[in-house]
């Protein structure tokens, strides 16, 4: 059996000056849960994954382009993404997400 873990998250976050921090939480060959943090005015471009990913906001604000549908972008928001869905996001003030990807 897989031992469990935690990290508090709060403590975990920093925001760069410009661009994104990030950093692994969990890894394993099925998952992958990573914490990012990114500064204001941080764009992500149109992109694709061949995992199936979850986006849970932590803090800040932005917008979340999932095909062709804008998702407000605040905490408390939850957001999956089925493989190969095309996506991108841009941070609006400091933005803190938990992404998951799983197979």
């Amino acid at each position: 059996m897989e031992k469990g873990s935690w990290k508090d998250l709060d403590k975990l976050m920093q925001f760069p000056t410009e661009g994104i921090f990030s950093t692994v939480l969990a890894i394993s060959k099925t998952y992958n849960y990573t914490l990012m943090c990114l500064s204001s005015g941080t764009s992500i471009d149109t992109h694709t994954s061949t995992k199936a990913g979850i986006v849970q906001v932590l803090s800040g604000t932005g917008t979340f382009t999932l095909a062709d549908e804008e998702i407000e972008l605040k905490p408390g928001v939850f957001i999956f993404i089925p493989k190969n869905a095309p996506h991108s996001l841009k941070s609006e003030n400091n933005l803190a997400i938990l992404l998951g990807l799983t197979d």
